[in-house]
């Protein structure tokens, strides 16, 4: 996966979030799951950016679970 892949993924993601934010019937359990995708996202975009910026492969950084990115202490 390539940082474009990401960003489009995260484009999506933020599109459906903003369907079902301003959907009447919101779907609570959809759109947590579509929150913690985005953390996932953002943060492995930021181990990439880490990596290469300390000379290392990109292809190094890994999606880590949502426990560990939503309870991330930076």
């Amino acid at each position: 996966m390539v940082d474009d892949d990401i960003f489009a993924r995260i484009h999506g993601l933020i599109e459906e979030e903003h369907r079902l934010r301003d959907g009447e019937a919101t779907d609570l359990d959809r759109l947590r799951q579509v929150e913690e995708q985005l953390d996932q996202c953002w943060d492995l975009l930021r181990q990439r950016r880490a990596k290469r910026e300390f000379d290392r492969p990109a292809s190094e950084a890994e999606v880590r679970s949502v426990d560990t990115v939503e309870h991330y202490r930076g």
